[in-house]
């Protein structure tokens, strides 16, 4: 059981974000059902997950594979249905802690940890559903293949029998200009849609992009999954 003040402002909080989408989605001819809201929970305790859970939230975004291993063991013996999600950045050696249990990875970026993933995934007979995640901005401190890497990735990343690509991440610029964060949705929207055409298929479906300060404008550059912390949680402490 959460707390009960935790529930009330998460749910004020959640219900008030969920509204401004629907209205921004049905501004734009958009079908709401289609945009996931994923309530960013890294570094908050598995209790202030149990308060978003009461307050309707089903699906919940990682960033650390140690402290999502920690939490997948705290929830194994509840009775609530959560789809995990991992956005952070990922090491190879720390793959193993996220499958079977996450049912989108964000953040693959190169062949080496795809490949980890489809060892991974195959020795628990299943498909690993995963995102290509590009650097939109081009920002050395920022994960992601470079956007001219894209095709050829996702082209590998097809050949893998034990994971499923189907879509594409970034983060977006942390800036005040609207244009500059405009512009790098319109990219990867943009590299869905090349890609797709040069494979022959119309598999990418998922756009990955917007966070408390821009999914608004993610919303109307295609974005179909925003990763949404800070508004519904408040502010958190540093990860250590």
């Amino acid at each position: 059981m959460g707390n009960l003040e935790d529930i009330k402002r998460i749910r004020r909080n959640y219900n008030r974000i969920r509204k401004e989408v629907e209205n921004e989605a049905e501004k734009l001819y958009r079908n709401p059902g289609e945009i996931t809201i994923v309530a960013v929970s890294k570094t908050f305790p598995a209790e202030t997950i149990e308060s978003a859970i009461e307050s309707g939230i089903r699906s919940f975004g990682e960033n650390y594979a140690q402290e999502f291993r920690d939490k997948i063991k705290y929830f194994e013996t509840k009775p609530n249905q959560i789809d995990w999600h991992f956005i952070g950045h990922l090491q190879t050696n720390k793959v193993k802690y996220l499958i079977p249990h996450t049912k989108l990875i964000h953040t693959i970026d190169s062949i080496e940890l795809a490949e980890e993933v489809n060892k991974r995934a195959g020795q628990f007979n299943i498909k690993q559903n995963i995102l290509l995640q590009i650097n939109t901005s081009g920002e050395s401190s920022k994960s992601g293949c470079k956007p001219d890497e894209a095709i050829e990735l996702a082209k590998s990343f097809i050949k893998l029998e034990n994971i499923n690509l189907i879509g594409l991440m970034t983060i977006g610029s942390f800036s005040e200009d609207e244009k500059i964060i405009r512009n790098e949705f319109t990219l990867l929207r943009n590299l869905k849609d090349e890609i797709n055409q040069k494979l022959g298929t119309s598999k990418l479906t998922e756009l990955s992009m917007g966070m408390s300060h821009d999914y608004l404008i993610a919303i109307e550059e295609g974005s179909t999954i925003l990763r949404i912390g800070t508004a519904i949680f408040g502010p958190r402490e540093k990860h250590i």
